[in-house]
Parts: C-alpha cells; sequence; structure tokens
C-alpha cells in the first residue's frame, strides 16, 4: 500500500477502529476521528502500541467545522490526506410508523451528511494533488432495505448514489472513489439490535453468520492499495452473501 496520509471518521471503535489499526499497520500515518475521545484514544494507543502513528481528533461528522479540523490536523502533522475513509455511523431500530422526524433526520446527518462533508473537505486537496482516495462506508441495507431500518438502509443507499456520482466526476483527475458496503458485522452497534432480528438475519444468510470487523477492514485496505487502481465508484461487500452481484 501507498504510504498515505489517512482520516478516518467513527474510528473509536468497531469497524472504524479495524480499519484504522489496519491501515496503520500497513503503513499509513492515522487521524482517529470519533465523537468519543476517550474510545478514539484507545484506538490510537492500540497502533502505537504495534508501532504505527496515529493522533486523535474528537468531533460530530455532521458539524463541518469538527470535519475541517479532522482534516486540518492531518494537514499540519504529515500533509495533506491521501487517503479519507467515512466510516462513521450510528444505528437505532424503529418501524417507519413509528419513527419521528427527529430521528431520521440524525441518521441522515449522521450517515449521509458526514460522509457528504468528509468527501467535500478531502476532495480538494487531493484534485490539486492528481492523487488520493476516498473509501465511503456503506452497507448492504442500503442495496436492500432492512426491515425496522428504514432511516438507516436510506442514508447507506444515498452514500452509495453518492460514492458513483463523485467518481464519475473526480476519477479522470486521479482520485479513486470507492464504497464498501458490509454485511451485518460483530459490532457493538449490531449487537445492540434486538436478539430477533439478529436471528432473523443470519438465517438469511448464505455463509449463515455475520462478518468480523476485520473482512471489513481488509476490504478497505485492499480499495486503498496500488491494486486496486482500476476500481473506480465500485461497491464492495463482504456481506456473508446477503446481496450477490
Amino acid at each position: 500500500m501507498a504510504k498515505h496520509n489517512a482520516v478516518v471518521t467513527g474510528a473509536g471503535a468497531g469497524i472504524g477502529r479495524a480499519i484504522a489499526v489496519r491501515l496503520a499497520a500497513e503503513g499509513a500515518k492515522v487521524v482517529v476521528q470519533d465523537l468519543d475521545q476517550s474510545t478514539a484514544q484507545h484506538t490510537v494507543d492500540m497502533i502505537a502500541e504495534a508501532g504505527g502513528t496515529a493522533l486523535v481528533v474528537a468531533g460530530d461528522v455532521s458539524d463541518p467545522g469538527d470535519i475541517d479540523r479532522a482534516f486540518s490536523a492531518c494537514e499540519e502533522a504529515w500533509g495533506a490526506c491521501t487517503l479519507a475513509v467515512n466510516n462513521a455511523g450510528i444505528v437505532q431500530q424503529v418501524r417507519l410508523a413509528d419513527m419521528s422526524v427527529e430521528e431520521f433526520d440524525r441518521m441522515i446527518a449522521v450517515h449521509l451528511r458526514g460522509c457528504f462533508l468528509g468527501c467535500r473537505r478531502a476532495i480538494g486537496p487531493m484534485l490539486q494533488a492528481k492523487n488520493g482516495a476516498i473509501i465511503n462506508i456503506a452497507s448492504q441495507l442500503g442495496q436492500i432495505g432492512g426491515i425496522e431500518l428504514a432511516h438507516y438502509s436510506a442514508a447507506k443507499a444515498g452514500i452509495i448514489g453518492l460514492t458513483k456520482a463523485m467518481a464519475r466526476e473526480v476519477s479522470a483527475a486521479g482520485v479513486r472513489v470507492n464504497a464498501v458496503a458490509p454485511g451485518p458485522i460483530n459490532t457493538e452497534l449490531v449487537m445492540a439490535l434486538s436478539d430477533e432480528w439478529r436471528s432473523r438475519k443470519a438465517g438469511e444468510l448464505p455463509l449463515g453468520r455475520f462478518g468480523e470487523v476485520e473482512d471489513v477492514a481488509a476490504t478497505v485496505a485492499f480499495l486503498a492499495s496500488d491494486e486496486a487502481a482500476t476500481y473506480v465508484g465500485q461497491t464492495l461487500g463482504p456481506n456473508s452473501g446477503d446481496v450477490m452481484l
């Protein structure tokens, strides 16, 4: 992998932590961004213990100022960001008929607005350098929908559409934009869903089990590498067979 200067949002736990740790292990310098500074610091400590380089920036990805601080920290420490991974997310289980406007708006703000803000902040320096990679973390539910997760599914579908549109705009200028759409992964967020939901979903999977955070991190590491040079506007799916394309 190229020695990236990376910003990974939502990297305090779960998939984001695994991505940050994997990228650092492959030589990237990583800004670990998360709403929770203490969990983000734990990720940085893990990276440091393994001999890698990382720093913490706490903030809300739906806030343009907080996003700017994360990328500015990268620029001040190591130079322009060459790899942006827009991963931050939340989950909430509620049927559409019972969903409040505030619940819908917050889901869209964290996932889709946060992804947009990260892409927008990353792209200027990348276009100037004619080099860079952006990887947006979507979900297979953005492709097929999920019961009691309409707002989450809508936000993730938006990320996939945003990724494709952006890839068409900037790929010829040397910036690759792709998405990863994991299936259910054994994370704290997924474990917070009901036992009934998780049991039903596991039964739908051809593989018969949920994935692990390392599966997603490996996919991101591939897309960040020179080996993925012709991957443009793609959505890769470590999803236990829930979506087959």
